[in-house]
This record gives structure tokens, sequence and C-alpha cells, in this order.
């Protein structure tokens, strides 16, 4: 069965882009975002069904968005935005920077799907049964990784502060 994308943007676009924008945390970012969720749907609409669309396009919407935060990792913006970032959350920069590096040096060694079942429930607060079935593993298989985590992020942190 063929599915029609321009049905398929305006029934769950809204959702994609509260998706983004919640990952992104930036209107212009989450809005490319979701264009480039669609654009894989369209690439794909081929070999895809019309069933769990939903969690199909949550699904790309996390992965695209991840990557987004990679490459810009990867290749940080110079000039005056990052200054303008920076200033406006001035207040609790210490905070968020420290806690950003902590995640970034953890995440660092952790394959990719860890970070996604991570923000699925963590952020999004998903259950466990519900993270599993996004994330496409088992219950036991996503409580382990999260145990991992868990016990890896008090580690750094103890040694962290050490310093």
């Amino acid at each position: 069965m063929n599915i029609n994308v321009e049905d398929v943007y305006k029934r769950y676009g809204p959702m994609v882009l509260r998706r983004c924008r919640q990952i992104l945390g930036n209107e212009e970012k989450a809005l490319d975002a979701m264009q480039d969720v669609f654009v894989q749907l369209l690439r794909n609409k081929e070999r895809l069904k019309n069933q769990f669309l939903s969690s199909l396009l949550y699904r790309i919407a996390t992965n695209i968005c991840l990557n987004v935060i990679r490459y810009e990792k990867r290749h940080p913006v110079s000039g005056n935005d990052e200054l303008v970032n920076s200033l406006a959350q001035l207040d609790d920069f210490e905070s968020r920077t420290e806690a950003r590096d902590i995640l970034d040096r953890i995440f660092s060694r952790e394959k990719e799907s860890t970070r996604v079942i991570a923000y699925l429930h963590f952020v999004d607060g998903l259950t466990l049964e519900e993270t599993a079935r996004e994330a496409g593993l088992s219950v036991s298989g996503v409580r382990k990784r999260l145990r991992v985590l868990a016990q890896k992020a008090v580690l750094f942190k103890e040694r962290y502060h050490e310093k």
C-alpha cells in the first residue's frame, strides 16, 4: 500500500514539529529537522505501510534531531550566534555547562540507540515498555542499558567532582 505523504504531513506534522522543538530547543532548527523527517518519508514511501506511522515518524524525528546535535558538536558555530546563546543562558551557565559536559562524556562512548533510549525514557517520560517498543528492544534490554548508563553517570560525576 502506497502512503500519501501530503496527508501524513497534515496529520502528523504538528507532532513531529513538537518532538523536534523538544529535542533541539530552537524553532528554526526544529522546522528544518521536521522537513528532513518528511524528506526521509518521501524517499522511502514505496517501502512503507500505512501502519504505525506516528511511531515511525517519532523515531525518525528523534534520530534526525540527535544527528543535528552531533553535527553541531563536531562543527561548532563561531561568532555572534554562540555569544548570544551563551549570554541568554548566563544566569545558570555554569551548571548547564557542567551538566552538558558530563552528558557528552558519558554518551560519547555509548551506542546511538542508548542516547535515544535515554531521551525517550527520561525526557519524554515513556515507560520502559513504551521505550522498548519505540527502540525496537526488549524491556530487559532497555532496563539494562539505563542501569549501566546510570552507573556510569554516578561514577563519572564522583570522579569529575573530586578533581
